[in-house]
Parts: C-alpha cells; sequence; structure tokens
C-alpha cells in the first residue's frame, strides 16, 4: 500500500512536471513571438537574437523538467547516478549519437554571435539556391525561396557553406546587363539607347558619387566586353534597391531595350549555319 502510494505520487509528479513544462513553452513562445512581432522594429533590434531564444525556450524547459524528475524520484536518481559512474561506454555511444546534433547547436550559437545573416536576409548559396531567412532554431536554419517553398538546412551544413548574403552593409544592388548587336550596328547608339531606356526606369538608382558628377561619369556604364565571332557585346551595369527591384529592373530592360533596338535598326545577330547536302556534293562531281 505504501509502494502503491509513493508509485503514485511520483506518477503524479511526472505529470504535472511535464504538463507544466508544456504549458510553460507555449506560453513563453507566444509572449515572446508577441514580442518580436511588436518591438524588435520599435527598438531597432535584431529580430534574430529573439527568435533564436525563442526556439531555445522549449529544449531549455524540457530539459529541466527531466533534471528535476530525476533528481526527485529516488529511483531515477540511483539510476542516473549508475549511468553516470559507468558513463566510458555510454559517454561514446551517446556522444557519437549526438554529436551532429551538438555540431548544429554549437553552430546556431556561431551563427547568433558572429551574424553571417540574419532574420528576413537574402541569402543565396552556391549551388544556386536563394531565399529569405525566415526562422533560425538551435538545430537548423529555415529559408523561403522564391517559389514559396520552405528549404531546411541544419546550421553545420550552412556553417561551412559558402554563401551569397545581398543584406550585409548594403542593400544596393549593381545588376550586369549583356546585350549583343551585329557587327553591322552602330555601337555608339546602340550604347545610347540601353543608357536612355534605363534612366527612364523607376527603379533605377543613381550611385554616383558627387566626384563622379563633376566628371561627367554616366548614371549608367555601357562597355563593349567581347568582340564575339559572330556579335559585339555590351554590358551594362545597373544599380538598384535590393534584390527583388535589381530583378524587375532587368528583365524590363531586357524588354525595352529590346523594343528600342526592333525600332531604330540596330540588329540582335544569332549565329548562321550553312547546311550542304552530300547529295548535292556528288551531282557536282558528276557534272565537273
Amino acid at each position: 500500500s505504501i509502494m502503491n502510494k509513493e508509485t503514485l505520487s511520483y506518477l503524479l509528479l511526472i505529470i504535472i512536471t511535464v504538463t507544466v513544462a508544456i504549458v510553460l513553452t507555449v506560453v513563453l513562445k507566444k509572449i515572446l513571438s508577441i514580442f518580436i512581432r511588436k518591438y524588435s522594429k520599435r527598438l531597432n533590434a535584431d529580430a534574430t537574437h529573439f527568435s533564436f531564444i525563442k526556439n531555445s525556450v522549449g529544449f531549455v524547459i524540457y530539459l529541466s523538467a527531466i533534471i528535476f524528475i530525476f533528481y526527485k524520484i529516488p529511483y531515477l536518481k540511483s539510476v542516473g547516478t549508475a549511468l553516470f559512474a559507468g558513463a566510458g561506454i555510454l559517454a561514446v555511444i551517446v556522444g557519437f549519437a549526438s554529436q551532429k546534433a551538438f555540431s548544429n547547436i554549437i553552430s546556431g550559437v556561431f551563427i547568433l554571435i558572429f551574424k553571417p545573416y540574419k532574420i528576413s536576409d537574402i541569402i543565396e548559396f552556391k549551388d544556386g539556391q536563394k531565399g529569405v531567412v525566415v526562422e533560425i532554431t538551435l538545430r537548423h536554419t529555415m529559408i523561403k525561396d522564391y517559389e514559396n517553398r520552405i528549404i531546411v538546412i541544419p546550421n553545420s551544413v550552412i556553417s561551412e557553406e559558402t554563401i551569397i548574403n545581398s543584406n550585409i552593409l548594403d542593400n544596393k544592388i549593381r545588376k550586369h546587363l549583356v546585350f549583343s548587336i551585329s557587327y553591322d550596328s552602330n555601337v555608339d547608339k546602340a550604347i545610347a539607347i540601353i543608357q536612355e531606356e534605363a534612366q527612364k526606369h523607376p527603379l533605377l538608382i543613381d550611385n554616383r558619387t558627387a566626384e563622379d558628377k563633376e566628371n561627367n561619369i554616366p548614371v549608367v556604364i555601357v562597355r563593349v566586353i567581347a568582340l564575339s565571332d559572330f556579335s559585339v557585346d555590351l554590358k551594362a551595369y545597373v544599380w538598384s534597391t535590393g534584390n527583388d527591384d535589381a530583378f524587375v529592373l532587368k528583365c524590363d530592360l531586357l524588354k525595352s531595350v529590346k523594343h528600342r533596338f526592333d525600332n531604330e535598326g540596330i540588329e540582335v545577330p544569332f549565329p548562321y549555319r550553312t547546311i550542304v547536302y552530300k547529295n548535292d556534293l556528288i551531282d557536282g562531281q558528276e557534272k565537273a
């Protein structure tokens, strides 16, 4: 009877502890979410720090609950002591099994400290994947790409990746546009058309310094970069605010410049191929 009472009391302790841990985790996460949403911009604070703390709350609370249960229940306490006493083999097994988990956690802490990226940054990987950082947890980073898909990358993996962060230091982006014209076309006229169309676009920004303006450097610089087999290649350098605006600017200019080229006699070349049929060669030799 005494054992049953002790068992019931310990079972009740476990149920209450787990329930309190779950409720406390849910409540604290909601409070932190409201705080992040309302006050991060108002306080001019980095939302990454708050998001990281929010996602660490559950881990800390559940770990504390487990330790509390082991400490309060004598049997579990003795089991825990025995496990720690013979922790040689166990440490190797647990260490091997949790190596990746701890690696992700340590990498997450380094991401928080050194901030190679933060929430809402646009990052791109060397394999071409690109998106906006929407969440940073103890284990992984979540990125929403431009097809509205969520990419989940372990922190240890992303820490070893080479990434391009479009938001670090300066939001302005210089986009490079290449136009090819035929050798018969007027190069100076083509350059003028590209500059005129770019300067008319509302998303173009003037990134010239005061010295550049004094020296009459154009807003849009266009250079001849190659004399290819069948074309003269021109590269235009255009500045815009942010990756999204730069992409729209590029697409619009490709269209408007193509229309101007068509209307003003600037030919966009394509390779010509001469096909000779074998029968024609044979007939020609016979006639000869």
